[in-house]
């Protein structure tokens, strides 16, 4: 059996996929394994988020790319992984066809993601994490909601 050289969490930078993030870092230690942590801006410039207004002097991308930066810091940080490689990607589609690529260019052996999906419907993933399970041309781990693991 191989095992895993280059690990990926992808991360909106919820409080699950903080869950994730964790459990993937734990998993590239116990490995030796790289990790890169990747958050994807979907949709843009067309989906613009209303939980993120940019000020009116500011152009809204490299607004919404000092947001997702500020965010990433404190993910390391909170994480003790200031090793880990970090991307922050832009994209006019969804997040799961941009992580989708990146596992390619990267060579991604594993991918962790975290499920939005709730007890009241378990068949359901999220569709980032559906899509990556179904897609993804390596292994998928998807880490539920630690309200769920009860």
């Amino acid at each position: 059996m191989t095992s895993y050289k280059h690990i990926l969490c992808a991360t909106d930078f919820s409080p699950n996929c903080q869950v994730a993030a964790e459990r993937a870092l734990a998993l590239a230690g116990v490995l030796g394994a790289g990790l890169t942590l990747l958050h994807v801006v979907d949709h843009f410039p067309e989906d613009r988020s209303n939980q993120i207004i940019t000020p009116e002097d500011e152009d809204p991308a490299a607004y919404r790319a000092k947001v997702a930066q500020a965010a990433m810091q404190a993910l390391v940080i909170e994480l003790g992984c200031t090793d880990a490689a970090q991307q922050i990607r832009f994209s006019t589609r969804a997040a799961k066809y941009e992580i989708i690529d990146f596992i390619r260019e990267a060579q991604v052996d594993l991918v962790v993601v975290a499920s939005r999906a709730r007890l009241a419907m378990p068949h359901l993933l999220g569709s980032t994490a559906s899509g990556l399970v179904h897609a993804a041309c390596c292994d998928v781990l998807v880490v539920r909601p630690e309200d769920e693991k009860a």
